[in-house]
């Protein structure tokens, strides 16, 4: 039996820079239009939180079970970079904010990839 380790998430990088996103996620969406607050939104504001969330939530866990909840992280992530093409595509955001975004996500994305390696 896999002996459960607790690793302290809110001293994890992965954790850190995917507060940083969600942070900027909701900065970003705050200036969307009203008429999307049920819906791209909240969509994208609620795929942020599920990044640092489920980091938080597999902390606790089996490392066998820590990397299932950093894969849906980075699931995640990968969603969230789709929501962020479609906002620029709406001209929600400019291009270089798609684009400062997507270097943030894609570092929290390495960064998850090679702490996976670690568990």
């Amino acid at each position: 039996m896999e002996k459960k380790v607790r690793h302290n998430y809110k001293n994890l990088k992965i954790w850190i820079i995917a507060m940083e996103i969600a942070n900027d996620i909701f900065e970003i969406t705050s200036k969307f239009p009203l008429e999307e607050k049920y819906n791209l939104t909240s969509q994208i504001n609620r795929c942020a939180v599920s990044i640092p969330s489920n980091i938080a939530e597999g902390s606790a866990r089996t490392n066998k079970s820590f990397s299932h909840f950093i894969d849906i992280s980075l699931g995640s992530s990968f969603e969230l970079v789709t929501q962020l093409i479609i906002s620029q595509n709406r001209n929600y955001i400019s291009q270089q904010k798609l684009e400062e975004m997507e270097y943030k996500i894609e570092e929290f994305q390495k960064m998850s990839f090679g702490f996976l390696k670690t568990l």
